[in-house]
């Protein structure tokens, strides 16, 4: 990338970039993370692991180097539904946020539960989008399996498309899911292929969420969504559009999408490392390459440097922020 000094050259001819990745309000105390752009003959990587989020380093790198040097598999379709997500806020600021997203075209909304008033959460958002957009919930494993099976039957009564993650284990999911009547999604639970045919081995979910970064790249994630034998949804690691590139990808070339994606995140930075970010419009992004300027690179590179490559904030990071 002409003019930024700060790109460092592989023995294996990739151009690395350093940033930082500003959010633009504080998730769980933390402003920001570090990342790493790899540039190379296919195109762009992004390696930005998240605090309080499971993901080895080396597999993130994997996805890296897949992006750049090898590019993705050929699409199947070009345009992706993606949901929106609403924090563990209050009701009154919930049901505010749903509004917004309701009015901004999403069929979809994500609702964080685990913490504070669930139900009213879940209850103010419901009653702002109405009774025809899709409501699912997020837990991030918050839950034993007891309390989940009566928070899960207490909220059914909200229509919701599905929960995500309520409790942390393959073992307890599968649990659950001969509890309820509720759809259940593994997120955390599922790390690889030998966690992927586990869940099918137990029939413990519904679904499962794929994270391109955590699973090694585009091609190990449609392994694990194979291997899992249920539907795969999409969701990003709070990316640069560069990252998220690496998702639509991936969502783009599932053998079927039934479900929106998360992927609606790049709202939640400061800073881009392109002047035209994958945002999407009426609930909906185009798969679409995307192509950094080197303006902004520097700039995000000199942000970095001056954050002497750290996250600000509190360990546990804003990985319960996903």
């Amino acid at each position: 990338m002409p003019g930024d000094r700060g790109a460092l050259v592989t023995p294996g001819g990739l151009r690395e970039h350093s940033i930082w990745i500003p959010f633009r309000h504080s998730l769980n105390g933390v402003e920001g993370r570090e990342g790493l752009l790899l540039e190379g003959p296919a195109g762009w990587g992004e390696i930005s692991i998240l605090a309080g989020y499971p993901c080895e380093p080396r597999a993130a790198r994997e996805a890296a180097l897949e992006a750049a040097q090898q590019g993705w598999p050929a699409p199947l379709r070009q345009r992706i539904p993606v949901n929106a997500m609403i924090p563990a806020v209050s009701p009154e600021r919930a049901g505010q946020l749903g509004l917004a997203a309701h009015q901004a075209g999403y069929d979809c909304v994500k609702v964080k539960v685990g913490s504070g008033d669930d139900i009213g959460r879940v209850k103010a958002v419901r009653d702002a989008v109405g009774p025809r957009c899709l409501l699912r919930l997020d837990a991030n494993g918050a839950w034993e399996l007891e309390e989940a099976t009566a928070r899960v039957a207490a909220l059914a009564r909200f229509d919701l498309e599905l929960v995500e993650q309520p409790v942390a284990t393959l073992e307890d999911l599968a649990r659950l899911r001969r509890r309820v009547d509720v759809p259940l999604a593994a997120d955390e639970s599922v790390r690889g292929l030998d966690d992927a045919r586990r869940l099918a081995r137990l029939e413990a979910a519904d679904m499962v969420m794929v994270k391109v970064q955590p699973l090694g790249g585009v091609r190990k994630a449609l392994e694990v969504v194979e291997a899992a034998g249920v539907a795969g949804v999409v969701s990003s690691m709070l990316e640069t559009s560069v990252g998220l590139a690496a998702g639509l990808a991936l969502a783009a070339c599932l053998p079927e999408l039934q479900y929106a994606c998360g992927l609606a995140t790049a709202g939640l930075l400061a800073a881009d490392v392109t002047s035209d970010p994958l945002v999407p419009h009426g609930g909906v992004l185009q798969v679409r390459p995307v192509t950094p300027d080197p303006v902004l690179v520097g700039r995000l590179g000199r942000l970095g440097r001056l954050a002497g490559g750290r996250a600000v904030g509190r360990p546990a990071g804003p990985g319960r922020y996903l």
